[in-house]
């Protein structure tokens, strides 16, 4: 992938990426609805499919590199990568949800970490800081920045916190195929990198440790854990670079609006 061309998308193409996004946005809100002590990953795995399949797209992950499941589901320490199983969730837990779509001939791909009811206040802080660095890396994304910028936005604000951030597993370019260039580290430094341009697509998402920035993966040959066991964050957008400036593809919108529903409900 190193020496692969980066693949600008014309402002039509963009577009068609959008509703790809969306409807991973839609996914993930129909996941929130159902996140709570008790559930499956394995149910809520089953509901995303049968939903993007019903609204015209294609699960993206089931197949691609022989994943055999259509979200990934990371619960606690497991940072990404995580297989659905039968076992239910426990108030506490916290789980990053990563769903890809291809509708259109294109792919969108983002991911949230739910809390599962009663969450430990030092796990929420956690929640809210590697999604606040998503947005901080994300207002990098401007023409005439470079891919350093956005790595040392997300690195300077969560180690301030005292957090791990993952260096082994990086966002990405996206397009017609889930992982293109560049690659979009979470670390880095101000200046250095490829050189941010109109038409770019980048899938951004910081992978953040409440300990150790370590990890390993387990024999499955896909889920990723931190090395110390302590828990782990994950989120992630589509970002296009429009006139300049980015433009967000995909929302948490529809997550927000089902977790408040919950909330008014309980």
């Amino acid at each position: 992938m190193a020496n692969t061309p980066i693949i600008y998308k014309t402002r039509e193409e963009i577009e068609l990426m959008r509703q790809s996004a969306q409807l991973v946005s839609k996914t993930l809100g129909l996941v929130a609805e159902h996140i709570e002590p008790g559930v499956t990953t394995l149910e809520l795995d089953k509901l995303a499919e049968e939903f993007i399949r019903d609204n015209g797209g294609v699960p993206g992950f089931l197949g691609l590199y022989d994943f055999p499941n259509t979200l990934c589901m990371s619960p606690n320490a497991q940072v990404v990568h995580g297989i659905p199983t039968d076992i239910p969730l426990e108030s506490g837990d916290i789980i990053s949800v990563d769903c890809g779509v291809l509708m259109n001939g294109f792919y969108g791909d983002h991911a949230y970490t739910f809390a599962v009811g009663e969450v430990d206040p030092k796990i929420e802080k956690l929640l809210e800081v590697t999604k606040k660095s998503l947005y901080l890396g994300i207002e990098q994304c401007c023409v005439g920045n470079r891919i350093g910028d956005i790595g040392f936005a997300i690195q300077n604000y969560t180690e301030k916190h005292g957090y791990g951030v993952v260096k082994e597993l990086v966002g990405h370019g996206l397009g017609r195929t889930m992982h293109e260039e560049p690659q979009v580290p979470n670390y880095g430094r101000r200046g250095r990198g490829k050189m941010l341009k109109n038409g770019m697509v980048l899938a951004i998402e910081p992978m953040i440790n409440m300990g150790t920035a370590k990890i390993k993966q387990l024999s499955d040959g896909w889920t990723i854990l931190t090395r110390d066991g302590k828990p782990s964050a994950h989120f992630e957008h589509d970002v296009a670079i429009v006139d300049g400036k980015p433009d967000i593809l995909s929302t948490f919108d529809y997550i927000d609006a089902a977790l408040a529903k919950k909330k008014v409900q309980a």
